[in-house]
């Protein structure tokens, strides 16, 4: 996407949030669109100190708080507690890994189609809805597979 793009993206955005329009923020707003590893607060901060040196990482966490909000970042919570993040564009779901923590979109339509039990409409008003399935991916499966063998060959010798 071109800068002028991601500008009047950030523009529309922050004007249908009702947020103020700040640099710090269209910094947040731009590093989250780039990127596709679904980074974390601390390595967003990073990213974004080396534009802007003075971005503290209490403002990173606010604005994606707000944008959070605002439904313009997904928040995807991890097994080990740590959070990831997503621009939330499109509908679609999350696999993380439990060993490497690795965060790979995917899409099932049957599940975003699907209307949800009635106990949560019961329960309350819901606004979002978010799958993450956890396991181990294949290269972490495969490393412990190595592992295995390189262990079963030490401990028989």
């Amino acid at each position: 996407m071109h800068m002028t793009e991601e500008r009047d993206l950030f523009g529309r955005a922050c004007r249908d949030a009702g947020l103020k329009q700040t640099p710090q923020r269209m910094e947040v707003f731009r590093e989250i669109l780039a990127a596709r590893d679904h980074p974390t607060v601390e390595a967003l901060h990073g990213r974004i100190r080396e534009r802007m040196p003075s971005l503290s990482l209490d403002t990173v966490y606010r604005t994606l708080a707000a944008f959070e909000r605002c439904g313009l970042v997904c928040r995807v919570r991890c097994a080990s507690g740590e959070a990831r993040y997503d621009q939330a564009v499109r509908p679609h779901q999350h696999m993380v890994c439990t060993v490497c923590g690795v965060v790979t979109d995917f899409s099932w339509p049957e599940y975003e189609a699907m209307d949800l039990p009635p106990c949560v409409g019961e329960w309350g008003q819901p606004s979002v809805s978010h799958l993450v399935v956890e396991g181990v991916c294949r290269a972490c499966a495969a490393g412990r597979e190595e592992d295995t063998k390189e262990n079963a060959c030490v401990s028989a010798d």
